[in-house]
């Protein structure tokens, strides 16, 4: 096994040396090994993906269309993505400059961050939040700003911007929005997403709309800053979420034609073109299975409120998600551990893994994350033991 010449050691990136592991795969990684533990760690549907969608990406096998799409991705899906943003955020992006077709919502997210940003700028992250922004904002040689969102219910209020804005002059290139979000579960108003809106607009920063759960709603509706900040937002989505497509990395970024110019640049480089048929699966997806979605998005319902329930009895305050499939549970002022003592012990003493809330970043210090995409057998087998271990630890 070779090892890296020494003097090779110290001369790679400062910024990507710097940057840690994802604590969420770490601590999954960490508690995989733990016989027959339960995991409710990872935002990965349980669902198959629907057999229309694999059918497309079979058909696109056996038509040989295996080789190179355009760089921003097949025009057909670019034209479908279109459609449906025209529905779902009232914006009417041109498919042919203003949409990229990413692997993934995660590199839709790295390559519009890498490549608005340069070194010095300041991106603001509400937090607790999905821990690849942090990465992403280091590397780029930028500095993050976090706002601890945890005392006004895990939403970004306006007053708080405003501040954070006026402490840090023009020197902040970009703010972050996560919702549905995960880790919390919380979904924006119409009305905040105004309020929000009407301090954005009062400065030259982007708005990156991570929108990736927009489907995933329980008794409100998603609305997107895009529709109220249209010339300022780049909008994050693709189908791993709505349509159990994890393994199929589809997403994609939409924004002005100014932006995806060179934001295309950086995707190109990156990763040249996504798989094409992935990316003729995601077409049937967003063409013929708009209401996919709807029957995971019952079930998911359903388990929230169970895991919710479960939870209050074992004393955890939780506030009952609108969206997503995660729930963010307070760990008990009666148990005096950090989340990673406390998670750690769950795992290894009753084999439930969750996820620390530290791994979100700040006002996740007293929290954990539970994601209900998974069995409702493997779901209620971890509240039992959950219940059993809790009401154990606190006699």
């Amino acid at each position: 096994m070779p090892e890296l010449r020494k003097g090779l050691s110290e001369v790679v990136n400062s910024h990507v040396k710097a940057v840690g592991p994802s604590g969420i795969r770490e601590f999954d990684q960490k508690i995989s090994s733990i016989p027959g533990i339960v995991k409710l760690t990872l935002g990965e549907p349980d669902f198959n993906v629907p057999e229309h969608v694999k059918q497309a990406a079979i058909k696109s096998i056996e038509d040989n269309k295996s080789h190179y799409s355009s760089q921003k991705g097949i025009i057909e899906l670019r034209r479908a993505i279109s459609s449906y943003l025209k529905t779902k955020t009232g914006v009417d992006y041109d498919p042919e400059s203003e949409i990229v077709v990413t692997v993934g919502a995660t590199e839709a997210i790295f390559s519009a961050l890498t490549a608005m940003l340069n070194p010095g700028d300041k991106v603001i992250v509400p937090t607790p939040a999905f821990a690849l922004y942090f990465p992403v904002v280091q590397v780029a040689g930028a500095e993050l700003i976090t706002i601890d969102t945890s005392e006004d219910g895990f939403v970004l209020t306006p007053e708080k911007l405003q501040r954070v804005l006026d402490e840090n002059d023009d020197s902040v290139k970009a703010i972050v929005l996560n919702y549905p979000s995960n880790p919390t579960g919380v979904e924006y108003s119409k009305d905040q997403l105004k309020a929000l809106a009407d301090v954005i607009s009062k400065h030259d920063l982007f708005v990156l709309a991570d929108e990736i759960y927009n489907e995933l709603t329980y008794g409100v509706t998603h609305h997107s800053i895009a529709n109220l900040l249209p010339e300022q937002t780049i909008v994050v989505n693709g189908v791993s979420k709505s349509h159990a497509m994890t393994g199929y990395r589809i997403g994609y970024f939409a924004a002005p034609k100014d932006f995806i110019t060179n934001a295309a640049k950086m995707h190109g480089f990156a990763v040249t073109c996504p798989s094409n048929p992935a990316q003729y699966a995601a077409l049937e997806a967003l063409t013929n299975g708009l209401e996919d979605a709807v029957p995971m998005r019952e079930q998911y319902n359903k388990r929230r409120d169970y895991i919710a329930k479960r939870l209050r009895e074992m004393g955890m305050q939780t506030a009952l998600p609108q969206g997503a499939f995660y729930i963010f549970a307070k760990i008990p002022d009666t148990i005096n551990e950090t989340p990673v003592e406390f998670a750690t012990n769950l795992a290894e003493k009753a084999k439930v893994g969750v996820v620390p809330g530290s791994a979100f970043g700040p006002g996740g210090e007293h929290y954990i994350r539970l994601s209900y995409a998974a069995s409702d057998e493997d779901i209620k087998l971890a509240m039992d033991r959950m219940s059993a271990y809790l009401l154990d630890k606190v006699k």
